[in-house]
């Protein structure tokens, strides 16, 4: 079984300016990521994309067996995540042979244990479904105060029940997806240009490992937690 790791990695950031190599708990940000890749004993080969020569020389020195040059049409802000996975794939698979399960590890989330990432294969491998994401219970509810705005500037809540939810305890269980592991079998990401399709499962991680750095504010927060972890 070939199992292949990737790590996107962009030059460009409009949030928190080249926060992919930004040094955070004592390393540059990608390094924490490429680390767990490397100590989770699971991956044939690991890889990292990237449209920036920097963010790329910085992988190799810490152990990237496998530097994949990002296309520019592949990088721009409004490019989507999963071609730039399935061009990091093939890039390798022309060196591995081809890859039997894909792991994308997102390195603005480092706070995720080698256990989620394990979790979240043999999620994959027992319940053979066509992908896995991970997610934490999130902290507002569709059903009981999660709204949104009309087009006539009303508020109303995003998903409505019948009868209507009066207590929060009483909501279905819902899930923020927290960018941290996608898990795919080989066909199954180049099938599909949707990340939730059928057969889609949720592996669940805590809140506290659950921080996506988009903002300064999470940049401080990750950092917070991360250095808590080492301690």
């Amino acid at each position: 079984m070939t199992i292949l790791a990737t790590i996107c990695a962009r030059g460009g950031s409009k949030g928190v300016p080249r926060k992919n190599i930004r040094m955070i708990a004592g390393k540059p940000l990608i390094a924490h990521t490429i680390e767990q890749a490397r100590a989770c004993g699971l991956f044939s080969a690991i890889g990292l994309t990237s449209d920036d020569h920097e963010i790329l020389e910085i992988a190799r020195n810490f152990g990237v067996e496998y530097v994949v040059e990002r296309p520019s049409e592949l990088a721009t802000d409004g490019a989507p995540k999963l071609p730039a996975i399935r061009h990091c794939v093939e890039a390798m698979e022309v060196h591995v042979g081809r890859a039997t399960i894909v792991i994308d590890l997102d390195p603005t989330s480092p706070l995720r244990a080698l256990g989620d990432i394990t979790g979240a294969l043999r999620l994959l491998q027992e319940t053979r479904c066509s992908n896995v994401i991970t997610g934490c219970r999130s902290r507002r509810s569709p059903y009981f105060n999660l709204v949104e705005l009309t087009p006539s500037g009303e508020v109303e809540l995003v998903k409505h029940a019948q009868p209507p939810i009066r207590r929060r305890q009483d909501a279905p269980t819902t899930f923020d997806m927290n960018a941290s592991i996608y898990v795919w079998h080989r066909d199954e990401l180049f099938a599909s240009d949707d990340v939730i399709r059928s057969g889609t499962r949720l592996f669940e991680m805590p809140e506290s490992r659950s921080h996506d750095i988009d903002t300064e504010l999470d940049f401080q927060i990750v950092e917070l937690l991360l250095m808590a972890q080492s301690s």
